[in-house]
């Protein structure tokens, strides 16, 4: 990804009658607990303000426009970028040619997969094909490069300081990440390589396959579904309560298929070649530069010394889980498509609390408030329902909440695409339509982000109720969002989330924690049609049940985070894709590696990301310590919220991630500091 395009792109309402202990929601509650109703004709005498209140998008035909404008904007920014007699800062010119082209970028990239009307989804997609190339053309432009490659080496002609260098330092760095410092042979051989591991990546992603076989037995035949007289298997199937179900899903849907694996072993060398290429040791060192891990080395030692660490806790699981499938007629050995299933097994009988006992206390109306009420805690910032003036939004279903400060005023606005519908993407995510930063008069530019998940609908009178699991990614994506909300930089190059995975991770993470406190359920999980409070014996079975099984589930996140490293590491690889899986999984991993599969082949994260499937390890690390040293004796605390803003969230990347650990918690990111922190919240 190119170096400035790989930081854009991170009715009447009815109130439910309750039967008993009647409370009255709060405005906001009442906003998601109540059914939208789609309307229409409702633009007559009302003026359409284009979505996200971009005048241009009033129709899909308006991304050109923006996508021209941005152009020309960006023409006469990198004309000032290499002029000898600029007005200002070279960093400022740099962020705004950055911002003008991310505006676009960010917003069409949501747009393109997120928009149910296909004519917005196409321009939208045009104009991210426009901006790319035009990227593309600008990471060749070395009059803007020999212009910021001058001001590092010799200083600025305006006054500069520690943020201005460090931005200035980032653009550099992803300068020389696209290749443009090389001569123009290798610049050539860069830019092939580049387009190819996107091909590749693109291919291996949208690939699909299903396994099909003769069956004579009956459990499969009625298990499966049918192709005329075969059995097709398109999933794994890790909640069946057939034994057999799960191993034939388990063989059959991670065989091996030779493309796919011929386009892994050529994504990976490709990644290798043009890691080297650019003077990295392998694809790792170069994915690494300037996160917490820092470097390949450092986070295979802290992978492999926790790996080490957790195979005691390991072994009580396995045995409890071997236990539950005895008892259940299996067998004794445990095998990777039992862990899934009787680890639920397990949690269900011992905790005696299921997602429908739960999910009424859980309608999103709630949960809304209790995210509500901690913020006003924590930072003094409430989230504020806005309706949405015509056109503004691209589903009726969406919900808009400016982000208010209690002194401050409105810090920034997030857009809540929270419900499934046709076609929408099945993935929970945070988009940054636009970031923050200081504007010439003073303002500031105020961030827009979208939230995106697929939670069940409201049906009539009954509002969406969520599942522990649901709840869990909610709170998680709203730490980002807090995150983009709260990092009040100078600069949108380094605005909130963008800053390097392993550490955007963390406050997301964080929020997991609140999720799953017991003092936070009981401030606002209230039945949606009685208003009864969740019992404690509810609370304390769910939190019960959240730390079962913690050691199995994530000596697997090592697992897989090793495996990714040495996918990535030193090149050639000594072997296949699949001997090395079988060879990392029999020494890292408790369960035994399967004759005849592959499932790295259908494992997206190593295509996304690269060499960075250990960040949310790491990133976990954080949060934990941070969660234990400021939150866990009082998870309402306006000074460790205060503190935890001002020294983290304020920042983004403007800071090096490691100096905000060591300013937040008095101590560097030690591989063992980050070890014990995740030893003690498994034993917690």
């Amino acid at each position: 990804m190119s170096h400035l395009m790989s930081l854009c792109f991170g009715g009447r309402f009815l109130l439910p009658v309750f039967k008993r202990n009647v409370s009255t929601l709060s405005p906001l509650a009442a906003a998601f607990n109540s059914k939208r109703e789609k309307k229409f004709n409702f633009n007559i005498g009302k003026s359409n303000v284009g979505l996200f209140n971009i005048p241009q998008l009033k129709e899909h035909s308006g991304f050109y426009l923006l996508q021209q404008n941005a152009t020309h904007e960006a023409e006469d920014l990198v004309a000032e970028a290499a002029s000898p007699n600029r007005k200002r800062k070279l960093v400022k010119v740099f962020d705004e040619l950055s911002d003008c082209l991310c505006r676009v970028a960010d917003m069409a990239d949501f747009v393109r997969i997120a928009h149910p009307d296909q004519r917005f989804c196409q321009a939208a997609e045009d104009a991210c094909m426009s901006i790319s190339a035009l990227v593309e053309k600008l990471n060749t432009n070395v009059d803007i490069h020999r212009s910021l490659s001058n001001v590092l080496k010799n200083g600025d002609s305006f006054e500069t300081d520690a943020i201005d260098d460090r931005v200035a330092e980032l653009f550099m760095f992803d300068f020389e990440q696209s290749g443009i410092h090389l001569p123009e042979d290798k610049r050539r051989i860069f830019v092939e390589l580049n387009e190819k591991i996107h091909m590749l990546a693109y291919c291996m992603v949208i690939y699909h396959h299903s396994f099909f076989l003769l069956c004579d037995n009956c459990s499969l035949f009625l298990s499966f579904a049918l192709d005329g007289d075969n059995v097709a298997v398109t999933g794994l199937f890790s909640d069946h309560h057939n034994d057999l179900v799960r191993e034939a899903a388990y063989k059959i849907y991670l065989h091996p298929d030779q493309q796919q694996s011929d386009r892994f072993d050529s994504l990976l060398s490709s990644r290798d070649h043009l890691a080297k290429l650019v003077g990295f040791s392998s694809f790792g060192d170069r994915a690494l530069r300037g996160t917490l891990g820092q470097s390949a080395a450092n986070v295979m030692d802290f992978l492999e010394t926790l790996a080490e660490e957790i195979k005691p806790l390991v072994e009580n699981d396995i045995s409890a889980i071997r236990d539950m499938k005895i008892k259940h007629g299996g067998s004794k050995e445990v095998m990777p498509w039992d862990l899934a299933y009787y680890a639920g097994v397990a949690r269900h009988e011992r905790c005696q609390v299921n997602n429908a006992d739960l999910s009424p206390y859980f309608s999103l109306g709630c949960c809304m408030h209790g995210l509500d009420k901690i913020f006003q805690a924590l930072f003094g910032v409430s989230l504020q329902y806005q309706e949405a003036s015509y056109g503004e939004l691209w589903s009726y279903d969406v919900a808009k909440l400016a982000v208010v400060h209690e002194t401050e005023g409105t810090l920034g606005y997030i857009y809540c695409d929270l419900y499934e519908r046709p076609g929408k993407p099945h993935q929970d995510c945070h988009f940054t339509i636009q970031g923050g930063r200081e504007l010439d008069d003073g303002t500031y530019q105020d961030p827009i982000v979208v939230l995106m998940l697929n939670l069940p609908p409201p049906r009539g009178r009954i509002p969406s109720c969520l599942t522990a699991s649901m709840l869990e990614n909610l709170f998680h994506e709203f730490g980002h969002a807090m995150h983009s909300m709260l990092g009040r930089t100078r600069y949108q190059h380094v605005t909130g989330t963008r800053c390097p995975t392993d550490f955007a991770e963390v406050p997301s993470v964080l929020m997991e924690y609140f999720a799953t406190d017991a003092r936070v359920l009981a401030s606002f999980a209230r039945h949606w049609q009685t208003g009864e409070v969740l019992p404690d014996h509810m609370i304390e079975s769910l939190c019960a049940a959240k730390k079962m099984f913690g050691p199995c589930e994530m000596q697997l996140q090592v697992f897989y985070s090793i495996l990714d490293q040495v996918y990535h590491g030193e090149h050639p690889l000594g072997g296949s894709t699949t001997e090395i899986l079988e060879r990392v999984q029999n020494e890292h991993y408790s369960l035994p590696y399967v004759s005849g599969t592959a499932w790295h082949l259908r494992f997206g994260h190593f295509i996304g990301y690269g060499a960075k499937y250990y960040s949310y390890l790491m990133s976990r690390a954080v949060a934990a310590r941070i969660w234990r040293q400021f939150f866990a004796e009082d998870p309402f605390s306006r000074a460790s919220g205060y503190k935890y803003w001002k020294q983290v969230l304020a920042h983004g990347g403007g800071k090096d991630s490691i100096d905000l650990v060591h300013d937040l918690l008095e101590e560097k990111p030690s591989t063992k500091m980050l070890v014990q922190s995740l030893l003690n919240d498994l034993q917690t």
